[in-house]
């Protein structure tokens, strides 16, 4: 079974360098000068040029287009994988293997993290929170009008307080390329409408972000089979940092 899980990466990093991954430089169109031994984002039909604002995706959006030959096709992090069955040793020992994969597509179709909890507030709420209200509410615009089979599970979705987050997935070719079509389609349509003009950089990454919370609104409307798997970091997630952070966002939204 060939799988290609794509590990993106905007620098040069410790890679796995074992099958099924393949790391991919993100953004590459707009460091052409930059060398890094792994294939770029810019080669074939790709948006490498979006980076900026599309983040990992526009490495998605490259095996959409250009991985079609693979039985299945996925997406991790240079700092975030699936972990596989061996928890000690080396990051590289402890990543979800071929032979473990070959054996999970045997009964599933989609391989997702393990949810992200957040138990105080909804998906919607902590969106809101943390970024800029207009690009999800004209998610919710856009699938209502063009996608009305998906608005039920889209507002769902918004009230529940776990996600599968990270825009980490591995799927069998169809789901992925069903999956990629629809996504896409959706965040273009959001694209061509929101002024991001005054955005800082990091909340200029808006597509990125609105996906991590389309993937179950698609996973609950096609009814896909998945399997949750627990994932792994290789560096701090500053939860000391982030939690102070968390706090005074949602003490400002309350003033």
């Amino acid at each position: 079974m060939e799988i290609k899980i794509l590990t993106a990466t905007h620098k040069l990093y410790p890679m796995p360098e074992r099958a099924p991954y393949l790391p991919i430089f993100v953004g590459k169109a707009l460091h052409p000068l930059l060398e890094v031994p792994y294939i770029g984002d810019d080669t074939g039909r790709n948006i490498s040029v979006k980076n900026a604002t599309y983040s990992e995706l526009t490495a998605q959006y490259w095996a959409w287009q250009n991985l079609n030959t693979a039985d299945a096709v996925g997406l991790v992090h240079y700092r975030r994988y699936f972990q596989g069955d061996q928890r000690h040793g080396a990051i590289n020992q402890r990543l979800l293997t071929q032979d473990a994969l070959e054996t999970l597509f045997q009964t599933t179709a989609v391989i997702v993290p393990k949810r992200r909890h957040y138990y105080v507030e909804t998906n919607r709420s902590h969106y809101i929170h943390a970024h800029h209200q207009t690009g999800l509410d004209l998610a919710r615009l856009i699938i209502s009008r063009d996608y009305p089979a998906y608005l039920r599970a889209f507002d769902w979705q918004m009230q529940q307080t776990s996600a599968h987050m990270f825009n980490m997935f591995v799927m069998k070719q169809s789901q992925f390329q069903a999956y990629s079509g629809w996504l896409f389609d959706i965040l273009f349509k959001i694209e061509a409408q929101l002024d991001i003009a005054t955005y800082t950089p990091y909340e200029r990454r808006v597509y990125g972000f609105i996906s991590e919370l389309l993937l179950d609104v698609w996973l609950k409307t096609t009814q896909q089979k998945y399997t949750e798997i627990p994932f792994l970091c290789t560096e701090s997630q500053h939860w000391l940092k982030k939690g102070p952070q968390f706090l005074a966002r949602k003490l400002a939204a309350n003033v």
